[in-house]
């Protein structure tokens, strides 16, 4: 067996070990290296199930993320100008803020641990969501994305559930998703979605931590959580709406079909030609 980098792909952390039983996709994060076959979903059926990511794909927030890490790197190189690159995008979007600031990290040369960088991201996150709730900031850092609401409410209409999924932490998430559905006027997320499954809490001294980033995307846990909490059964019967390729690595491990938006880092990271199909808008499909 040969273990080698796939070329076709621009992905952080990951590679593909062929075997003659099949290919292997390896994760590489936290210090800890896993492997998961890499299968072809059955094409789908009837769909009674759509599991929709978060960030990008539902709300067009991953600007304002990347604005964070960006924002946090210049805070540990002490220098208010330094911004990030084009050619970061496909690695400091989708996966996790750990992966994110440990390629910075070997980039940019910051001299702070990763444990340090943590804690300034999180102090970075938090004033800048404080300061949006006070009305100042980046007040359009978390906008619905064009057609959501309709596209949301003609599953309701075909009684197709729906799961929304994200790796993002509580205190990141839930304010997101309040304020799309507030902006939509929406009502409560809780009671419109069929199941939301996010990364859990931040870790803390004197409190208590849940599962989070280390299990998020791109392993297949959090779509798997969620399909556990949706009552999915027949794969088949179930699509993953998916902007970065974090996430469709995790859709795809998890076993289901993907449809890819063209405007996330998918067509960048060449994981565009592993989706069921490419689209625009949510006007493209086709239930």
């Amino acid at each position: 067996m040969e273990l080698a980098m796939d070329k076709k792909y621009k992905l952080n952390g990951i590679d593909f070990l062929n075997t003659s039983k099949g290919t292997l996709i390896g994760i590489h994060q936290g210090k800890v290296d896993c492997y998961y076959p890499w299968v072809e979903a059955k094409k789908p059926t009837t769909i009674k199930y759509v599991m929709m990511d978060l960030d990008g794909t539902s709300v067009k927030s991953e600007e304002f993320w990347i604005y964070i890490i960006e924002k946090t790197t210049a805070t540990l190189l002490h220098d208010n100008s330094f911004r990030l690159s084009k050619e970061d995008s496909p690695y400091v979007q989708g996966f996790t803020t750990i992966e994110h600031l440990s390629y910075c990290k070997n980039k940019y040369k910051f001299k702070q641990s990763l444990e340090e960088a943590i804690l300034v991201y999180h102090q970075v996150a938090r004033k800048e969501l404080n300061d949006i709730m006070l009305g100042k900031g980046k007040q359009d850092a978390f906008s619905p994305r064009k057609g959501l609401k309709e596209f949301l409410l003609s599953l309701k209409k075909k009684n197709i559930k729906i799961g929304l999924a994200t790796s993002g932490l509580d205190y990141k998430a839930i304010p997101e998703i309040v304020s799309a559905f507030k902006t939509l006027n929406m009502g409560d997320p809780l009671t419109f979605y069929d199941c939301i499954v996010t990364g859990g809490k931040e870790k803390r001294k004197d409190e208590y931590g849940t599962m989070g980033e280390l299990c998020a995307k791109p392993h297949p846990w959090i779509y798997s959580e969620l399909a556990l909490g949706l009552g999915i059964k027949d794969k088949e019967e179930a699509i993953i709406l998916e902007d970065s390729s974090a996430g469709v690595i995790s859709s795809k491990i998890a076993g289901y079909n993907v449809i890819g938006f063209d405007d996330g880092n998918l067509i960048e990271s060449g994981l565009d030609k592993d989706c069921l199909r490419m689209i625009s808008t949510f006007n493209d499909i086709d239930l």
